[in-house]
């Protein structure tokens, strides 16, 4: 029977959501979980007696919080579900791992996004791929959402996991890149479903600054000049409606190109041709 890692991130400001996404782990069958809750600035409470976890006493974003949890997980692939996502179907996790097992190639799967209850409209960001089109339609992509995710383990260790550095926002699209550099494919799986309340995106305005800043990291980081300065212009275009709206909108965002042109972004690892190629044949070429 295989083993999953579940790395569940909260901050404690939504229990009942927490609730529901631990029942929905807690009835998971034909699969043996290990699951941990990450605090992050906060100390976990309440909790089943099944599920052990993390503090860490200060806020340090949300994939950093993601990566506090790994190390106290075992199994032989990770499973990472923020505190507002459930899945829906009991045998979710099983077929997940059965597909990993069939597919070696396989590196990253992300299932659909269904709104919570069949309220709202699903948002346009759960499907990582430029034409949405049907959502039950798997297709490989290059960038994820990240509030549920499977990987292997022992390539998300290769790969270095979650950016920690990005603190919010894009950090799908880089590990996704990595993934991908690695020789991996990475899937969103249309018939696996998890739920999710309808947040409207870019609620805060520090998600503009944050936005903007990652997106330049990506480019530096991982493309080579011409493409990165495409990737960074098509963002700053489709972005721009919001910051003419908004005068915070357009100072946060300004801030976040400054400081991702000016601050150390990591360690360069230009993607391969072949990747990029890749990206390209999956309908997200790198400058988009």
């Amino acid at each position: 029977m295989t083993r999953l890692g579940c790395v569940v991130l909260t901050g404690g400001r939504r229990p009942d959501d927490l609730a529901l996404g631990l029942a929905s782990l807690r009835r998971q069958r034909g699969v043996e979980l290990d699951v941990v809750v990450v605090g992050n600035d906060w100390a976990p409470e309440g909790l089943p007696d099944w599920v052990r976890s993390v503090h860490v006493p200060e806020n340090v974003g949300i994939p950093e919080g993601r990566n506090r949890g790994v190390g106290e997980v075992r199994g032989e692939l990770l499973f990472f579900l923020d505190d507002d996502a459930a899945l829906v179907a009991d045998d979710t996790l099983a077929r997940i791992a059965a597909r990993f097992a069939a597919e070696p190639d396989l590196g990253i799967l992300q299932p659909r996004v269904d709104p919570r209850g069949g309220e709202g409209a699903p948002l346009r960001n759960w499907v990582p791929r430029l034409r949405v089109g049907d959502r039950s339609r798997e297709s490989d992509v290059a960038a994820l959402w990240e509030g549920a995710v499977a990987i292997r383990r022992e390539l998300f260790d290769r790969v270095g996991g979650w950016p920690g550095d990005f603190r919010f926002v894009h950090e799908g699209v880089d590990l996704a890149w990595r993934v991908l550099d690695a020789g991996y494919r990475v899937v969103y799986a249309g018939d696996l479903v998890v739920e999710h309340p309808v947040h409207q995106p870019f609620r805060h305005g520090y998600s503009w600054y944050f936005g903007a800043r990652n997106r330049v990291w990506l480019a530096r980081r991982h493309l080579p000049a011409p493409l990165g300065v495409l990737f960074v212009a098509s963002f700053a275009a489709r972005t721009l409606p919001g910051m003419v709206r908004s005068r915070e909108h357009a100072r946060e965002a300004l801030r976040g190109y400054r400081d991702g042109l000016r601050g150390p972004c990591g360690p360069r690892r230009v993607l391969r041709g072949r990747t990029l190629w890749r990206m390209t044949r999956h309908g997200r070429p790198p400058v988009v």
